[in-house]
C-alpha cells in the first residue's frame, strides 16, 4: 500500500479530474491515470487493477448524473439492446486465452485510431448529424457490438472511442446521443471487471481511492454540463481529435521515432 503526503493526494485528485471528463465526453482517460500510477510505484499489473476503482465509480456517478428526461430514458432502453452482444463478447474477451502478438495488437489500435481520426476530418457532417431514423437492431450492429465487448474484455483500450465511432458512423446516432448511451453501457462493462480485480489482491486501495474522488468530480462536471449541452458538442469532436491523435502517435511508436531522432 502506498503512503501519500498531501502534494501526492493533489497530483492523484488533479489527474483524476482531467481523465474523469476526458473518459466522459471521449475516452482514452485511462492514459493520465495509469502514468500516475506507474509514477507511484506500482507495476503493470497492479496499476492495471487499481485504476478499475475510479473507472467504475466515475460510471457510476456518470450515469447518475445525467439529467433525466425522455430522451434519456428512451436512449438508456436502446442501449439495452447494444448491452446484450457487448456483454457476451466481453466475458468472451476475458475467458478466451488470445495468442496475439502484442506488437501487432498495437499497431492495429493505432491504425484504427487513425482511421476514426480520417472520418472526422473527411466526414464532418456525420459526426455532426443529428440520431437519423435508421434501425438500429440490425445483425450488423449485433456483430459489430460483440467485437467490441470482446475487444473490451481482453484490452479495454480506446474502448470508449471506437464505441464512439460505430455509433456515430454505423448505427447513426448523433454525437450527444451516443455518449448518453455510453455512460450506460460502459458501466455494465467495467463493473464485472472491478469485482474481479477486487477480490484479486491486486488493488492499491490507497492510491485508488485517493485518485477516484477527482474522477468523480470530473464525471459530473461532464455529465451535468457538458455531455448534453448542444453548444459543447463541437468542442467535445475537437477533444476527442485531440485524443485520438495522441493515442495514435503513441500506439504507433511515433513519438518514440521522433524523440530518438531529434533528442539523441
Amino acid at each position: 500500500m502506498a503512503s501519500l503526503e498531501l502534494f501526492d493526494l493533489f497530483l492523484l485528485f488533479l489527474g483524476g479530474l482531467l481523465a474523469g471528463i476526458i473518459n466522459t465526453l471521449a475516452g482514452n482517460g485511462s492514459a493520465i491515470t495509469l502514468s500516475l500510477l506507474f509514477f507511484f510505484g506500482l507495476s503493470a499489473h497492479a496499476a492495471n487493477a487499481t485504476n478499475r476503482v475510479g473507472v467504475f465509480l466515475q460510471t457510476i456517478v456518470a450515469v447518475l448524473s445525467l439529467r433525466k428526461n425522455e430522451q434519456t430514458k428512451k436512449l438508456f432502453w436502446e442501449g439495452a439492446w447494444f448491452l446484450i452482444p457487448s456483454f457476451i463478447g466481453s466475458v468472451l474477451g476475458a475467458v478466451v486465452a488470445i495468442d496475439i502478438d502484442e506488437h501487432i495488437l498495437t499497431i492495429t489500435i493505432g491504425v484504427l485510431m487513425l482511421l476514426i481520426l480520417a472520418s472526422m476530418f473527411f466526414s464532418p457532417k456525420r459526426w455532426a448529424a443529428a440520431t437519423s431514423d435508421k434501425k438500429k437492431k440490425t445483425p450488423l450492429n449485433f456483430v459489430l457490438f460483440f467485437a467490441l465487448g470482446f475487444y473490451a474484455g481482453f484490452v479495454q483500450m480506446g474502448m470508449g472511442l471506437i464505441f464512439l465511432s460505430i455509433m456515430i458512423l454505423v448505427a447513426q446516432y448523433s454525437l450527444k446521443d451516443a455518449n448518453i448511451i455510453k455512460q450506460f453501457l460502459v458501466l455494465a462493462l467495467v463493473a464485472p471487471a472491478f469485482f474481479v480485480f477486487a477480490f484479486s489482491g491486486q488493488i492499491d486501495w490507497v492510491l485508488g481511492l485517493a485518485i477516484a474522488p477527482g474522477q468523480m468530480l470530473g464525471a459530473f462536471i461532464a455529465s451535468r454540463y457538458l455531455l448534453q449541452n448542444d453548444a459543447a458538442q463541437v468542442w467535445i469532436r475537437y477533444l476527442l481529435m485531440v485524443i485520438l491523435i495522441i493515442a495514435a502517435v503513441k500506439l504507433l511508436g511515433i513519438w518514440d521515432w521522433a524523440v530518438q531522432v531529434f533528442v539523441a
